[in-house]
């Protein structure tokens, strides 16, 4: 359903969107509702409802229903998993079985990806006046990965992490069609990643989707879309894929751009030395004077 959705969105009307956004975020309370009380808590009339299901490929609005509680079947069926997976990891070695499952994603990961599209992300960061990153969070730490990284490359860098709607919007109100934003989020979506792609994309800023597949609503206003294999294993998700995915973005631009890094890290160092920074923080391995005091 989500790839039908995703097709025919930039196609949709205003109200066909709201309805787009409800049932992919929402899919489970929107599968129990009938075309009126989706209409009515999305704010459109129930005809509206009806037509769009059929604009997305259904016969109707009943077959789009039943694909809806299909959607939730295959939820329950997720969860059952993670208790079948709990229970055979009990019986071998934890941390062979999943570094094994991370191996697999990372193939899994690498088959997914589009060499065209990875470059075309790669470009349009280059670009940019201003890049903006956000990850809210369990994607905290990969907008932060990203970005340390790219403040070593490029000089106007945001990292977005607050969940807060009004704060959001506040930090990215001059987003315009010269900057780029990467949206970070994987299972469970982040609404508020969404709604700062929703409001890049309508300011024609270029947005960049980093998700796990084809079929997250992370895509649906991103014109450009990277895949990263991430499932729930126990209670947590893993982000092996997505780490190597964001490094590879980091090496591809630091060999675009190899004069503004190494002019970047020559004055870092300058810096270090100039100040100190990391004076009783970074240690010399080969001195054998080090005091650690271990009270």
């Amino acid at each position: 359903m989500e790839e039908k959705i995703r097709s025919k969105f930039k196609k949709m009307s205003k109200g066909q969107k709201k309805i787009s956004v409800y049932v992919t975020q929402n899919y489970a309370k929107a599968a129990f509702m009938t075309a009126a009380e989706l209409g009515k808590t999305v704010g459109v009339s129930e005809s509206t409802v009806v037509r769009f299901a059929s604009f997305i490929g259904y016969s109707g609005y009943p077959e789009f229903q039943k694909d809806l509680s299909g959607m939730v079947r295959k939820k329950l069926d997720r969860i059952d998993r993670i208790e079948i997976d709990n229970e055979n990891m009990q019986g071998e070695d934890i941390i062979n079985s999943v570094m094994r499952s991370d191996i697999n994603k990372l193939k899994m990961t690498l088959e997914m990806l589009d060499t065209n599209i990875f470059d075309e992300a790669i470009e349009s960061i280059l670009s940019a006046e201003c890049i903006y990153i956000v990850g809210i969070r369990n994607c905290l730490p990969l907008a932060e990965l990203m970005g340390f990284y790219f403040n070593l490359m490029f000089d106007n860098v945001r990292i977005i992490s607050t969940s807060n709607s009004t704060e959001i919007y506040e930090q990215i109100m001059r987003i315009n069609k010269n900057d780029v934003m990467l949206g970070i989020s994987f299972p469970r979506y982040s609404k508020t990643t969404l709604k700062a792609m929703e409001f890049a994309n309508d300011r024609s800023a270029k947005v960049i989707a980093i998700t796990d597949n084809v079929n997250s609503p992370m895509n649906l206003y991103s014109s450009c879309n990277l895949f990263a294999k991430s499932e729930l294993t126990s209670m947590m998700d893993s982000i092996t894929a997505p780490v190597s995915l964001i490094n590879a973005i980091v090496v591809a631009l630091s060999i675009k751009k190899q004069d503004k890094v190494k002019e970047n890290m020559e004055m870092l160092e300058k810096i270090r030395e100039d100040y100190q920074s990391y004076e009783g923080d970074e240690m010399d391995i080969f001195d054998d004077t080090v005091d650690i005091n271990t009270k």
